[in-house]
């Protein structure tokens, strides 16, 4: 459990040593990503953030899921790896538009998550067979942020 604490208060020191969300013209904030050591399909999503103007940080862990709960991510809706970008945790393959929507939006949550692991979703292999359903996750039910 210590090592927990440790693990979130880290992926917070990040948030606040880097600074707020961008905003139009600024560079993308910097990303801290979660894994669990074998999973290969989170290398493929952080190197999607990456193509697509963040510079990420990869630390594999095997405490993912205490670490989604702390950060207030449900266990339902939970994904393979846990980013946490500016002010916010985003579970899961994520599409980079929706991270981009949150952080210039700026929504009072505490993050969002994509739950499961999507074909089709950045990171993830073959066809897309369905949209995306992408969750914000605040105070009270988790509720439909976005469907890309």
């Amino acid at each position: 459990m210590r090592n927990l604490l440790k693990i979130v208060v880290l992926g917070a020191g990040v948030v606040f040593a880097f600074g707020s969300p961008a905003v139009a013209g600024d560079a993308s904030p910097p990303v801290m990503l979660f894994k669990n050591p074998q999973c290969g399909c989170c290398e493929s999503y952080a190197d999607y953030l990456r193509r697509n103007g963040f510079s990420v940080t990869v630390k594999p862990t095997h405490e993912l899921a205490k670490m989604s709960r702390a950060a207030g991510i449900p266990d339902e809706f939970q994904g393979c790896h846990l980013s946490f970008i500016g002010e916010y945790a985003v579970s899961g393959h994520v599409p980079v538009d929706t991270v981009n929507r949150l952080l210039a939006e700026r929504p009072t949550i505490k993050g969002i998550a994509l739950p499961g692991m999507p074909l089709g979703s950045p990171g993830m292999d073959g066809p897309k067979t369905e949209p995306f359903t992408i969750y914000g996750i605040g105070a009270g039910a988790p509720k439909v942020y976005a469907v890309e």
